[in-house]
């Protein structure tokens, strides 16, 4: 087994449970033990052992020499990669979640923070949005207790994201373990097994994007999904991230609850998460924006499933034309609802991403009424919590509005945070009040 040895003090990152080294922490690779030992050149997808200067065992890796992050660190002993391990390490993840995932979609494998470094897994549950549809007779606001009288148990659709050299050099493996996991925490083998590597972390990997149905069948306009008790129809082969955004489930029910005879303003709605939960709460109105044509059609699609597509009003639109317009002509809301990508993919995009962050959630802010509710969110991981809720009271400021937090969240439980690595901590989701102007 070859061994990264890393330069003095560069382990008390990962001595703080932080599982990455950085290129730049290697000081040697090395193959053999004492006078035997001989520089080596590592391979990618290959395991090796990591070890401090002063040759501390740190852990097993997966280990990519074309990548920045050299090596992921697996396991603190010295076990193998193989087939049991990943099936021990899935079944762990999945018991970890305390959801009933016979009936919930969720992520059930977080990478790291599940001790799996580069690799995502997401359950959606659900049925064949035409059978459903059927079943249902193409009325809106199906249940999930109706379709399962009337269609049976439904499915287990996993979406699979192979990020790193070490899982893409396993796939085969993992596929095998992903199968006999969920035969034993599900009681059956997944309907289908879609890959979605389409993301350009493989590219800092050096690894090709790829996507497509690995093994089973996925119903070809779709299937129907129940987030909190409403229907939604998600297609795997489309959309962002694995199709859905898993991560927010629970902050659209609690943006949800603020909505209730208010006029909305949903921004970067994608496919009507936040939009349909606020009209279901008995909201007068949701204007819902998004720059992109065909996350309009699948929230369309998603607010006639749910039967108040009189409700909510698409527009097709950049987010910050609408707003610089509404603000103009001097609309007001009593909700206003930020969810834009991440403005901050690295540090080195920071200082940009703050300033586009504190300039939507200034025109959002000016528009409120008093008494009116910001729900805003980041995902950008480098803008930790602090620097958000900072950049959040400088644009009230600015605005010239006294703002009071009603709330603060993350991701939702199924994307658990590994203490040591921040990385795992990435949703930020404030909820504040208007309470007057200055």
């Amino acid at each position: 087994m070859k061994r990264i040895i890393l330069k003095h003090g560069e382990e008390s990152r990962i001595l703080g449970g932080h599982p990455w080294v950085y290129n730049n922490e290697v000081k040697a690779v090395l193959e053999g033990h004492g006078e035997a030992a001989k520089k080596a050149e590592l391979c990618a997808g290959e395991c090796a052992d990591v070890e401090s200067d002063s040759k501390h065992y740190l852990g097993r890796a997966f280990v990519n020499p074309a990548s920045k992050i050299i090596a992921r660190i697996y396991s603190s002993s010295k076990e193998g990669a193989d087939s049991g391990f990943f099936k021990r390490r899935i079944r762990e993840a999945i018991n970890r979640r305390s959801l009933q995932l016979n009936e919930c979609s969720c992520r059930i494998v977080f990478g790291e923070a599940d001790f799996i470094p580069g690799l995502i897994l997401d359950s959606y549950v659900g049925w064949d949005l035409d059978a459903a549809l059927e079943a249902a007779g193409n009325s809106s606001g199906i249940t999930y207790n109706a379709l399962a009288g009337r269609l049976g148990p439904p499915e287990h659709y996993i979406a699979a994201q192979f990020l790193c050299a070490g899982t893409e050099a396993r796939r085969g493996i993992i596929i095998k373990a992903v199968n006999e996991a969920a035969e034993s925490c599900f009681g059956k083998a997944p309907a289908a097994l879609i890959e979605k590597s389409a993301v350009s972390v493989r590219e800092l990997e050096a690894l090709p994007p790829s996507e497509g149905i690995i093994e089973g069948s996925f119903p070809q306009n779709g299937i129907v999904i129940f987030e909190n008790g409403y229907p939604f129809a998600v297609n795997l082969f489309e959309g962002q991230k694995t199709g859905c955004f898993l991560d927010q489930r629970q902050n659209h029910a609690a943006a949800a609850a603020f909505a209730n005879g208010r006029r909305v303003l949903d921004c970067f709605c994608y496919s009507g998460g936040f939009a349909v939960h606020a009209a279901r709460a008995g909201a007068a109105e949701v204007t819902a924006v998004d720059s992109s044509a065909s996350a309009l059609k699948l929230l369309e699609q998603n607010a006639a499933l749910n039967g108040v597509q009189s409700i909510v009003k698409p527009v097709c639109s950049d987010v910050f034309d609408v707003l610089n317009s509404y603000g103009r002509s001097k609309e007001r809301f009593g909700l206003i609802i930020l969810d834009p990508p991440a403005f901050a993919k690295s540090k080195i995009h920071l200082s940009a991403a703050a300033a586009a962050y504190e300039e939507i959630n200034l025109k959002a802010i000016s528009m409120l009424e008093t008494g009116g509710i910001l729900v805003s969110c980041s995902c950008s991981y480098a803008i930790t919590e602090a620097h958000f809720k900072h950049i959040i009271a400088r644009a009230a400021s600015r605005a010239g509005k006294r703002i009071v937090q009603t709330d603060f969240r993350g991701q939702a439980s199924c994307h658990p945070i590994l203490a040591g690595y921040d990385e795992s901590c990435y949703l930020k989701c404030g909820i504040y009040t208007v309470v007057k102007s200055k």
